[in-house]
């Protein structure tokens, strides 16, 4: 009964279906007519955001196209890579400067960063990766394997695949947000970010200026804005706006052959660990940034017999369209001044300026355009130039340049030669020069700044090799100029007096340039690899061992090495200091005269008289750094004699006595009160303690006190020791009190400032507190304070000098004050309440 009855019951369930089904069939007929096929099929699937399209419907008409190493399209805001297959895993370079910029921002033209790139397809999206050279080995070995395991290549942006071209063998992406999102490799770096307390990207206020591309290079620019919570500038709207470019440079397929670096010639590097190397160390390699010059095979039989040869690719500068008329000729001079260096190297016109094509001549052409090298003229209030390189991080070599040079370099320029020519040329006598003096000058900077992006640094250990009495000498001064090589920055000659002759005033191309071009550029016929060479630079570094002119001296920061200093010339610092500061005693009288100009103010005779207190400051540093100096001259195991020598000990005396004749001893002639009268209602005073103090407490740093410590603690006797130093200083600051003489208001200033900076060694504030451990890097020498000589010497000294304030008599009201007041100074320090 229950199997018949369930039956039925699944007979009426059915019929009853069926009868639903069959009634609303008939009530959709009476509503609306049958679909036709065509509506029966399912809707077509609209495309996805990040499906691939094809290329018309991505590239439409609308696109404004830029054909390059990428092909480049713009649709309104939208701008889109056209990247070739060929180009997918190819390296590239990418350089981000500042372009644009406001005021505590850096300069136009400044480094941001530098990295290669690799465009890669994977799937349906093209990744931008990063690619690292700093360690590497070669593929054929085994550890290859590991090197690339620890070098995974990090991702900086995906892009989803928007079109292929008609012919499938170009990929089409979006690259917007690349430029307009916070992508900080390319952008402001996070140590740019941390003193401005950047927070973001504003994206409202951000934009792309222009993406443009070039036969090797892709140049993108965009407007970025950051909210800061400390801005240098226009500090209302919290907010700091720049304009970034960024240079993706297509590396050479086959790297240049590296030529390694060499301390004792001196060189723009880099360098590498190769785990590849027979070495049972991780070690290192230097190699040259430079040009690739190269002998044509035609030309290789020439080369050989010592003909002259012009390269295969020559080195060539346009000079900016936007560069004034009348200095054109001179920066292009600067340019081919160096071609005498080149040919030391084996060629003939290596190096040759160019003026740009007219835009009705060449309407493509660019300074932006990797191919070419360009000095930029940059309508801007910085006094400077500069000459930076981009270079192949694989091999070292030189792509292109662009040398930025500011229009108020000329500024720099009229104030250096004014302060350190006028006494002996007429022609620096004034604040405007003629323009073939100012082309001069130009053409100076120009040879110097074309040096660097050749890949010489400063050397500053050049000016030294010549004898200060021979600077005064015209024929000599004519024929090698001031200094060895124009990279020192010996800038003018101070050191002639009037009654010298037609001496020369600036430094030329120099024995060391020839020599250190050479060195790097002269090809190696016969070497197939970077080590083979390195038997033949060795060789011709040895043929000129121990001879000053061929020197190289790097540039301090704190200067320890005395013969590598900034702006000096000579051999001997005090007896050039004192030939430049009789050249400012003949200035400064004619300073009012030689800066006078009707319906004029007077704000370039304050200019000028801080240009003397800035040169005479100069002197007071090169000679302050024979005390405690040690000389630094660059050696390898096969040569003889130390590579480290501490300043002979009458050396180091004389300078101390230099500083205490010529700057504690109040230095009256820069007092002159009908220059004071014009240019300020106070500042006399305090002017010359500041620049006392500077020189004060230089002698009185630490790292010198601890090298003083050394040098008497190695050789005895023959050291000037840093109890001679203290007591010297102490018995020079202090002179009058053996005298009972009256202490004028500027040496009571300096004895304060002596009886402070002693103060600040014996009880450093928290903030200047040394480092966990006790141990303080001062100068480039570390030293650990309280367990050293020094504050048992500093203290001993304090106890003199009390013992002989208290025994001192005489002098006017205002110096016993002073004495009254020294003491209980003193007995602060002795005793801290």
């Amino acid at each position: 009964m229950l199997k018949n009855l369930t039956i039925k019951l699944l007979f009426v369930v059915t019929a009853f279906v069926a009868f639903s089904c069959s009634t609303a069939k008939k009530a959709s007929k009476s509503k609306a007519p049958a679909p036709s096929a065509a509506a029966k099929k399912p809707p077509a699937k609209r495309p996805g955001k990040n499906d691939i399209q094809p290329y018309g419907k991505v590239i439409t008409k609308k696109a404004k196209t830029d054909k390059g190493l990428f092909d480049i399209h713009q649709i309104d805001d939208t701008y889109f890579y056209e990247i070739p297959d060929s180009l997918f895993e190819r390296e590239m370079l990418m350089v981000s400067r500042i372009a644009k910029t406001a005021s505590g921002l850096g300069f136009g033209g400044g480094k941001l960063s530098e990295q290669v790139l690799r465009w890669q397809k994977k799937g349906k999206k093209v990744l931008l990766r990063v690619v690292s050279h700093r360690v590497v080995a070669a593929d054929s070995l085994p550890v290859h394997e590991a090197v690339v395991n620890s070098n995974l290549e990090p991702v900086l942006a995906t892009f989803p695949i928007k079109a292929f071209s008609k012919d499938s063998t170009k990929t089409v992406i979006d690259v917007t947000n690349l430029f307009t999102r916070d992508v900080k490799a390319l952008g402001l770096p996070q140590n740019r970010r941390t003193p401005f307390r950047i927070t973001r990207v504003d994206p409202q206020l951000s934009y792309i200026e222009s993406l443009k591309s070039y036969p090797t290079n892709v140049e993108s620019r965009h407007v970025k804005t950051y909210a800061a919570g400390r801005p240098p500038s226009n500090a209302n709207t919290g907010a700091i706006t720049l304009e970034i470019n960024n240079s993706m440079i297509l590396l050479p397929k086959v790297p240049m052959k590296r030529r390694y670096f060499d301390q004792r010639v001196g060189w723009f590097a880099r360098s590498q660990t190769d785990y590849g190397l027979d070495a049972q160390e991780s070690k290192s390699v230097r190699y040259l940034d430079r040009w690739r010059l190269e002998v044509r095979d035609e030309d290789i039989a020439k080369f050989k017999r010592g003909e002259l040869v012009v390269p295969k690719k020559q080195i060539v500068y346009y000079v900016d369209r936007a560069t004034p008329k009348q200095w054109v000729k001179y920066i292009k001079q600067g340019i081919e001044d160096w071609q005498v260096a080149f040919e030391a190297a084996g060629f003939k016109e290596a190096i040759i300026a160019k003026t740009p094509p007219t835009p009705e001549e060449d309407p493509e052409w660019s300074p932006e355009d990797a191919r070419y090298s360009v000095v930029r003229y940059l309508a801007s209030p910085i006094p400077n130039a500069n000459g930076p390189h981009v270079s192949d991080p694989r091999s070292g070599e030189i792509l292109e340049s662009d040398i930025n040079w500011y229009h108020n370099v000329m500024t720099l320029l009229r104030n250096w030669f004014f302060v350190q020519t006028a006494a002996i040329n007429p022609d620096a006598r004034g604040v405007a020069f003629k323009d073939e003096v100012m082309g001069r000058l130009i053409r100076f900077v120009s040879s110097h700044e074309v040096g660097h992006t050749l890949g010489l640094p400063h050397n500053m250990g050049s000016s030294v090799a010549y004898p200060v009495e021979k600077l005064r000498d015209p024929e000599f001064t004519k024929k090698y100029g001031t200094a060895p090589s124009i990279m020192d920055y010996a800038r003018f000659n101070y050191v002639a007096q009037p009654g010298d002759g037609d001496v020369a005033l600036m430094p030329n191309i120099g024995i060391y340039d020839k020599y250190s071009i050479s060195w790097g550029y002269r090809p190696i016929l016969d070497a197939k690899t970077a080590e083979d060479e390195k038997k033949t630079l060795d060789g011709w570094i040895l043929e000129h061992a121990g001879d000053p002119n061929y020197r190289f001296g790097g540039q301090q920061f704190g200067v320890i090495d005395p013969t590598s200093q900034t702006e000096d010339l000579g051999d001997d610092s005090m007896l050039a200091s004192h030939y430049g500061i009789l050249n400012l005693k003949r200035i400064v009288p004619n300073l009012i005269e030689w800066t006078a100009e009707d319906g004029k103010n007077y704000s370039d005779l304050g200019t000028m008289y801080g240009q003397v207190l800035g040169q005479y400051n100069r002197y007071m540093g090169h000679v302050t750094g024979n005390i405690g100096g040690v000389i630094q001259m660059n050696k390898t195991y096969d040569q003889e004699g130390a590579v480290f020598t501490h300043v002979d000990k009458a050396t180091q005396k004389r300078a101390m006595d230099f500083l205490q004749k010529e700057l504690f001893t109040t230095p009256e002639w820069l007092m002159d009160n009908n220059i004071f009268n014009k240019i300020e209602n106070a500042g006399a005073i305090e002017r010359l303690r500041g620049t006392q103090t500077r020189t004060l407490n230089s002698i009185l740093n630490t790292g010198r006190m601890q090298r003083l410590i050394e040098n008497e603690t190695i050789n005895g006797r023959d050291a000037y020791t840093f109890l001679n130093m203290m007591q010297d200083l102490r018995r020079g600051v202090f002179s009058e009190l053996s005298r009972g003489r009256s202490i004028d208001t500027y040496r009571r200033n300096l004895q304060r400032a002596y009886i402070d900076r002693m103060a600040s060694i014996m009880n450093p504030p928290p903030a200047r507190a040394a480092a966990p451990g006790g141990f303080r890097f001062s100068f480039g020498t570390q030293v650990n304070v309280s367990q050293s000589d020094i504050r048992a010497v500093v203290r001993a000294e304090l106890k003199s000098l009390r013992s002989a304030l208290r025994s001192s008599g005489g002098g006017d009201r205002l110096t016993r004050i002073h004495i009254a007041d020294a003491i209980e100074r003193v007995n602060d320090i002795l005793d801290p309440k």
